[in-house]
């Protein structure tokens, strides 16, 4: 990418500090949307995914999606011209279909983050990572703001990622824990520990 472009595409990601004290007028979703592409893109120039593959968009939403949020960008930073419709796995329809449940209503930015939360949930980091977001403080802002309902259920803290899957066993009728309370679990830290301190590059499954 020309590092002109990478300039101008990089600028949309602002850190938490530097959004609460932005006069730009830019929404909390503006905030995100830029986050979330930059995290999909180093994939995308390493070669490891397209673009659609890394958030789990169809073609035209993806190229409706940039071109509102980048409209100076070219397409060919996103080689969108290599683009293939993401085939989700039962693991991700599940997911994507219990956010859908529960996105505000008659939202279409609610609808296609469903589809970008689910797709980015099946990478291994904290999902806050793997959204590109500064902190979990954002993750859990932009879940209260287009799934309202769900996030409310949070009212442990757990970690947003385990709380998702324990939905889903909910919604199946069983639980992936015996023990009678959060407290007495042996994955109970797994669930409710800190996050930051775990590096991107660190093998974990301790994610959320």
């Amino acid at each position: 990418m020309p590092e002109a472009e990478a300039g101008r595409y990089d600028d949309g990601c602002l850190s938490s500090a530097q959004w609460r004290g932005s006069e730009l007028g830019r929404s909390f979703d503006q905030h995100v949307l830029p986050c979330v592409h930059s995290r999909s893109l180093e994939e995308v120039q390493a070669g490891e995914v397209l673009a659609t593959e890394g958030t789990g968009l169809s073609s035209v939403e993806l190229r409706d999606v940039l071109a509102a949020t980048f409209p100076s960008t070219s397409s060919s930073v996103f080689a969108l011209e290599e683009l293939s419709e993401p085939e989700p796995e039962l693991e991700e329809e599940l997911l994507r279909r219990l956010l859908l449940a529960h996105a505000a209503p008659a939202d279409p930015a609610s609808a296609r983050l469903a589809k970008i939360i689910a797709r980015r949930a099946m990478r291994t980091d904290h999902l806050w990572r793997d959204l590109g977001l500064s902190n979990r403080a954002e993750l859990s802002r932009l879940l209260a703001r287009h799934f309202p309902a769900l996030a409310a259920g949070n009212t442990e803290n757990m970690k947003w990622k385990k709380y998702f899957y324990r939905k889903l066993c909910e919604a199946e009728g069983f639980s992936s824990c015996t023990a009678p309370s959060c407290g007495e679990c042996h994955d109970f830290e797994s669930c409710f520990g800190p996050e930051e301190v775990e590096s991107r590059l660190s093998p974990t499954t301790n994610v959320g």
